[in-house]
């Protein structure tokens, strides 16, 4: 018997998952070392989704490329394509700008995320979803011209990525439909991206490590002559937390189709 539901909507439950204080002077600097990357037409920051010094870092980069005018827009995997602050005033609110990217507390913590987009927020700088929508992911997990987007090692490279990163739990038939949505959220982040460009400015993307691999993620979607940075941010502070249980547990209860 087959432990592992494959219902669409357990397949889109996986695929959706994934403090305020300021840097130290070594984190300091090494903000100071990803602006001097400049320039470029994009700077792509890969963080763990739950490295609260991650966060702090998007704060300072957003903060020093701000001051040096060369901020053209901040890209987020944590709020659908399509959603962006660029309509608010400079005095928006938490609430207003929470409420202009959709942002979805479950599956994103605000504490964690909101004060590096404020930042962006309070110096007029406008912060877009980048992320694949939700009601497009059904589409992806059936689309086989994605299949074709990457060189065939990358794509091999990316599927062992899904698995790894479901902890080998998911079921072969799975991985597919996963992977695709994988190109499919770095597609959609890449062309957020390449509307946001602004000659000598930078667009600053946050997103999860894997998007940003030059390999297999958001590089390999971009324009040739589209000029951009990757950087996986290193010294983790996560909390310690068994991600694999976590993920076991789900799996042994999905949601409910019907339930919203």
């Amino acid at each position: 018997m087959n432990r592992y539901p494959t219902a669409p909507a357990l397949l889109l439950a996986v695929a959706l998952m994934g403090g305020c204080a300021w840097p130290s002077p070594q984190a300091a600097g090494e903000a100071e070392r990803i602006a001097a990357l400049m320039p470029a037409d994009a700077i792509l920051l890969g963080e763990q989704h739950d490295a609260p010094s991650h966060q702090r870092m998007h704060r300072e980069v957003i903060r020093l490329l701000t001051e040096r005018g060369q901020l053209a827009a901040v890209a987020i995997e944590m709020a659908e394509r399509g959603t962006s602050t660029a309509n608010l005033k400079r005095t928006g609110d938490e609430e207003a700008v929470r409420q202009a990217l959709g942002w979805s507390e479950t599956a994103w913590s605000w504490r964690g995320y909101g004060p590096a987009i404020m930042q962006a927020v309070k110096a007029g700088v406008p912060v877009m979803g980048a992320n694949l929508p939700r009601a497009a992911m059904r589409e992806a997990m059936t689309n086989a011209t994605l299949d074709g987007q990457l060189p065939g090692p990358a794509l091999k490279a990316q599927q062992q990525a899904i698995r790894i990163g479901h902890c080998q739990l998911l079921p072969e038939s799975q991985i597919q439909p996963m992977t695709r949505i994988q190109i499919a959220r770095d597609q959609a982040m890449a062309q957020t991206l390449v509307e946001a460009r602004v000659p000598g400015k930078a667009v600053v993307l946050l997103a999860g490590a894997g998007h940003v691999d030059a390999r297999l993620g958001v590089p390999q979607h971009l324009p040739k002559d589209f000029h951009a940075r990757s950087l996986a941010l290193s010294g983790s502070d996560a909390p310690v937390k068994d991600h694999c249980e976590d993920l076991r547990r789900q799996m042994a209860n999905p949601p409910d189709p019907a339930q919203k």
